[in-house]
């Protein structure tokens, strides 16, 4: 397994993110996240994307995390925001997110990042045991769903 950077509208991108955006359809029963993206929005040093590989090569996780500072959708000067942790449901139970959460969390701290935020659903248990686990805490509601009542988001203070 190895974990690299990578565009976000690179091909092996693109394909992890037409499966959680399946994904999302089924849990959720829409077309999946309509949050507001851009490939520039994860270009160093304003974020980055990260995708793990196999030993064959295939794409199996990815995660990112693009700058945000105070706005009028609830994020604080210095906010990295997380987008698209996933992993490929065979790969599942084997530490991939929680090795690319640590990474994203060291490169937003170098980045000069002060705190990671993030929004899930409720429908997304696994994600909500991989961030409280990892010291994440409830915080102001943010971003595209801050309306929604199925949406959760979560924070994390990034220590020096």
């Amino acid at each position: 397994m190895f974990i690299r950077p990578i565009a976000y509208d690179h091909p092996d991108a693109v394909k992890l993110n037409d499966e959680v955006q399946a994904e999302y359809a089924v849990r959720y029963g829409d077309d999946g996240d309509a949050t507001p993206m851009d490939a520039a929005d994860f270009r160093p040093p304003n974020g980055t994307y990260l995708i793990a590989y196999d030993e064959d090569g295939t794409p199996v996780a990815s995660g990112g995390w693009r700058r945000q500072d105070a706005n009028g959708a609830g994020h604080e000067d210095g906010d990295a925001e997380l987008k698209r942790m996933f992993v490929i449901a065979s790969m599942r139970g084997r530490g991939l997110a929680r090795r690319i959460l640590a990474a994203l969390e060291d490169d937003a701290r170098d980045a000069g990042r002060v705190r990671m935020v993030l929004e899930t659903g409720d429908q997304q248990p696994e994600a909500i045991a991989l961030y409280t686990s990892s010291g994440y805490e409830p915080c102001v509601k943010f971003g595209y769903y801050r309306e929604y009542e199925s949406s959760m988001c979560f924070a994390k203070r990034l220590r020096p």
